[in-house]
């Protein structure tokens, strides 16, 4: 019977090597534990949650609580343990980690199509069918051999995102289309700023709380393109408007002249329902963000469906290298799954995992891939790793801006996230 290899006992390989057994397909799983931990790592159990105990929302009108349901559709190991690992925490499923990945564990362990293998992954198998998931803190002589795999420039190891909001949020009473010098057409939105809006931004910016960096998080170096606003800002008063907010070749058509300052939001996907900040990698807390951000002209009442983060993070360019069965374009027997390919959250790792080990037994078998439509959150979020128009990829979690509108226009936001996900699960129950 033909074997594929995981790489990886975290949620998305656990995931994977659950998907595949389900299908009658033996599994090799290699994990370096007990061998070796990464400085996040605490036990020897797979599946272990380093951060946060919490998987958010329960909700099935919320982003993360829609996520979580189409995985129970696939019968999630993760969602299992989860149930049964279940504490208190008002609407969000939070889990005792101890027993939430000592459960997947024992799972994983006594699965007869699974057969452990704890060492150090060096290299990836030049043969055979293997599903990379080694997670974010990814290093090494493995790194290596992904570097050279995939192309030395598409590898990251530091992930230094700007916050994103939704199109639609924007205030265009305020914002304006343009390129500067009118080169590009209306390739960006323009949030212009007069003396007294950039002083007061200014202050709050510098003031603004920043978020705590682990060790493991810290970076060697941060060059000057992936420097936090907050700390850009703190070089003086001028030096964030002589940088990402320059105003130079810009006119507000409010005024007919030039601002003292102007944000410029980028598409950040093929729909222009998502823009990004650009130039605000920060290292604010997300309650910081909010409240600093929104001091922005335009910006007032915008919909934040990712904020900036800055911490230690392996992945690879998706958008590029990966296929929407998540293999890579130039060797399919290999795929990505979990936070290397680009997606972002515990659950969405997961989540990226079962499709990984869906796709990887289709291979086997000899049978078509499952390729989600984006009408569903999953669907989604993998179209979006594997957008080849995205430009400077940063990874993504789960949000209703990915996710198509829509036909009808629905103004209440709690109505229509809740149309969204009703969707996407109706198309579930006819389909999976």
């Amino acid at each position: 019977m033909d074997k594929v290899t995981v790489i990886g006992a975290g949620l998305a390989g656990c995931e994977a090597a659950h998907q595949l057994s389900r299908r009658g397909i033996k599994v090799e799983l290699i994990e370096m534990k007990p061998k070796k931990r990464t400085p996040a790592h605490k036990s020897d159990n797979f599946a272990e949650l380093v951060c946060s105990n919490s998987l958010k929302a329960s909700r099935i009108d919320s982003a993360a609580g829609l996520l979580k349901e189409e995985m129970r559709r696939f019968g999630s190991v993760c969602l299992e343990a989860a149930d049964a690992a279940a504490v208190a925490a008002g609407g969000a499923l939070a889990v005792d980690r101890d027993i939430f990945s000592s459960a997947i564990t024992e799972k994983i362990k006594s699965d007869p199509n699974i057969t452990i293998k704890s060492e150090i992954a060096e290299d990836i198998p030049s043969d055979g069918v293997t599903i990379v998931a080694t997670g974010p803190l990814t290093d090494g002589t493995l790194a290596q051999r992904i570097s050279e795999l995939t192309g030395e420039e598409n590898l990251s190891f530091f992930d230094a995102a700007a916050p994103i909001v939704t199109a639609d949020s924007i205030d265009f009473s305020i914002a304006f289309t343009a390129s500067r010098y009118g080169k590009g057409g209306d390739d960006y939105i323009n949030c212009p700023m007069n003396k007294e809006e950039y002083t007061a931004f200014y202050n709050e910016l510098i003031n603004a709380e920043g978020a705590p960096l682990k060790d493991f998080d810290r970076p060697v170096n941060v060059y000057e393109g992936c420097m936090p606003i907050e700390i850009l800002a703190k070089r003086g008063e001028d030096s964030i408007r002589f940088g990402p907010l320059k105003p130079v070749g810009l006119t507000d058509p409010r005024t007919g002249h030039r601002p003292w300052a102007v944000v410029q939001l980028r598409r950040e996907n093929a729909e222009g329902s998502l823009y990004n900040l650009v130039g605000f990698q920060t290292n604010l807390k997300f309650p910081e963000q909010k409240r600093v951000f929104s001091m922005i002209p335009g910006l007032k009442n915008a919909e934040f469906m990712r904020y900036g983060v800055m911490h230690r993070n392996s992945f690879i360019n998706s958008p590029k290298l990966i296929n929407k069965n998540l293999s890579l374009k130039d060797r399919p027997q290999v795929f990505f799954a979990g936070q290397l390919s680009g997606v972002e959250g515990y659950m969405e790792s997961a989540a990226s995992g079962i499709i990984a080990g869906i796709n990887a037994a289709a291979l086997v078998l000899g049978k078509e891939p499952i390729l989600l439509p984006k009408i569903s959150m999953i669907g989604a979020l993998l179209s979006y790793i594997c957008d080849e128009t995205v430009k400077d990829f940063q990874p993504m979690g789960a949000n209703f801006g990915i996710l198509p509108p829509m036909d009808i226009k629905i103004r209440d936001k709690k109505e229509r996230y809740a149309a969204l996900s009703q969707r996407s699960l109706d198309w579930f129950d006819n389909n999976i």
